[in-house]
């Protein structure tokens, strides 16, 4: 007998991929938690269905969503990670030796807990003395905070569940209030290829650029999220994302990288013509 984890992508269509055997299921006070073991994609994390990393393309989100605003700010000492319970942002901010603080706001313990002992190439970084986990949702962490972080990272879910407060402008002014003067924030921004993540794509791309004087967007191909073609958002009180781009100090730290360079970080921001579309339509 096959067993296959199957996500519907819309209601006309279905990623599917072949599972070996589940290895956990639980269900926390906040969401259902799954482990799968995959022949194509290793170990896999779904959060109430809905996929959320794989061992084999993990690597594309994190280093994208951690190392591009890294690379422009040059003095990030302070960073804050709101969601990120896997641990792969951590993992990659923990790279640099200039970061002296990484503060995780992550509503659900479980999701640590189970990615602790199921995927630890992710959630190594736990064990960091620098990185301090706070079990709290995320917008009630940041309205405590004020001028106080270099960088803020949003590894959020979707915008529906216990992800949803993430995607509000309320948070993003938050965001902004607790950032230091330079600071910088970057989100995980959805797909712009589907027409209910579109949606939702313009919507927070809108709340952000109404509390930043800054705000772009840049993509990654991951495989495994819906259409593979996944956006994030760089939004900035200084710092552009590419006019502030030293691409030759960044590669003399010497940080070994499996997707993210100089290259992709300027390509990324390059957007295709449909998707610069909708952004203008969002901000008029």
């Amino acid at each position: 007998m096959e067993l296959w984890f199957s996500e519907m992508h819309t209601e006309n269509v279905r990623f599917s991929i072949k599972v070996d055997r589940q290895l956990y299921s639980g269900q926390s006070e906040f969401q259902r938690i799954d482990i799968f073991d995959s022949p194509e994609f290793g170990r896999f994390l779904t959060l109430d269905g809905f996929m959320m990393l794989t061992e084999k393309d993990e690597f594309i989100y994190h280093e994208m969503i951690a190392h591009v605003p890294m690379a422009v700010h040059p003095q990030a000492k302070n960073v804050l990670l709101v969601g990120a319970g896997d641990g792969g942002v951590a993992r990659e901010i923990a790279r640099y030796d200039t970061v002296k603080n990484i503060d995780v706001a992550e509503i659900d313990p479980e999701v640590v807990r189970v990615c602790r002992e199921y995927l630890p190439q992710t959630a190594l970084s736990f064990d960091d003395p620098r990185v301090h986990v706070y079990y709290e949702d995320g917008i009630r962490f940041i309205r405590r905070c004020a001028n106080q972080y270099d960088l803020i990272i949003i590894d959020s879910t979707d915008p529906f569940g216990p992800g949803e407060s993430l995607f509000t402008k309320e948070f993003y002014g938050s965001c902004h209030q607790a950032l230091k003067e330079d600071g910088i924030m970057v989100n995980q921004h959805e797909s712009p290829f589907y027409a209910e993540d579109a949606k939702e794509m313009r919507q927070a791309h809108k709340k952000i650029a109404a509390n930043f004087p800054i705000s772009l967007l840049y993509q990654a191909h991951i495989p495994t999220y819906p259409s593979g073609h996944w956006l994030f958002g760089f939004a900035a009180k200084k710092y552009h994302p590419l006019h502030d781009f030293h691409a030759d100090n960044w590669s003399k730290l010497g940080i070994k990288t499996k997707y993210y360079n100089p290259g992709i970080h300027r390509g990324a921001f390059a957007l295709p013509s449909y998707v610069e579309e909708m952004l203008n339509d969002a901000r008029s």
